[in-house]
């Protein structure tokens, strides 16, 4: 990497805060034409792909790239999980968190949070309550403590909500 693709890439950096994402796209297949293997690049330009286009399949790969070209940068491993979950891929997901426990640049509770997301949407309440618990005793943000704790706190109300129900189902199902 050289001082022109780091100004180059400040600049998109810049653009998309701007959102003058043309620009910002530009830049980034600017940078990537001239060093290929530039990971923040392709983790830009996959979120643009993301973001702006929806174009689940473009954004994976430049993902993808970026993990392939620098392995320990963690952004792209962030955003190819919010790919995975978007497109149901749980199976596929499980598997990449996995991985992403054995990256030391990754933060390890929001691992366990990713995997409390899995769980709750697949309505495991208990089990998402205990992944947020762990995502909450890695972290060291109180800000994170406080939505973790609004995690599990949901994950009861849904609980509670769905015991109050299981009478009223008793009741409909005698009626009947």
């Amino acid at each position: 990497m050289n001082a022109r693709t780091e100004e180059l890439y400040l600049e998109a950096e810049a653009d998309i805060r701007n959102s003058q994402f043309h620009e910002a796209f530009r830049k980034y297949e600017e940078i990537l034409y001239e060093e290929p293997d530039y990971a923040p690049a392709h983790n830009s330009l996959g979120w643009i792909y993301k973001t702006q286009f929806e174009n689940y399949q473009k954004a994976e790969v430049h993902f993808k790239a970026a993990i392939a070209s620098d392995p320990l940068y963690p952004h792209p491993y962030f955003h190819m999980a919010s790919i995975l979950i978007d497109l149901e891929r749980f199976e596929e997901l499980a598997e990449f968190l996995d991985r992403c426990l054995g990256i030391r640049t990754i933060d390890k509770s929001w691992v366990y949070y990713r995997y409390g997301m899995v769980a709750e949407l697949r309505g495991q309440l208990s089990e998402a309550i205990q992944w947020y618990r762990r995502a909450l005793m890695q972290t060291m943000s109180n800000e994170k403590v406080k939505d973790y704790q609004a995690d599990m706190e949901r994950c009861h109300t849904k609980m509670s909500l769905g015991q109050q129900r299981k009478p009223w189902l008793n009741l409909f199902r005698k009626s009947r």
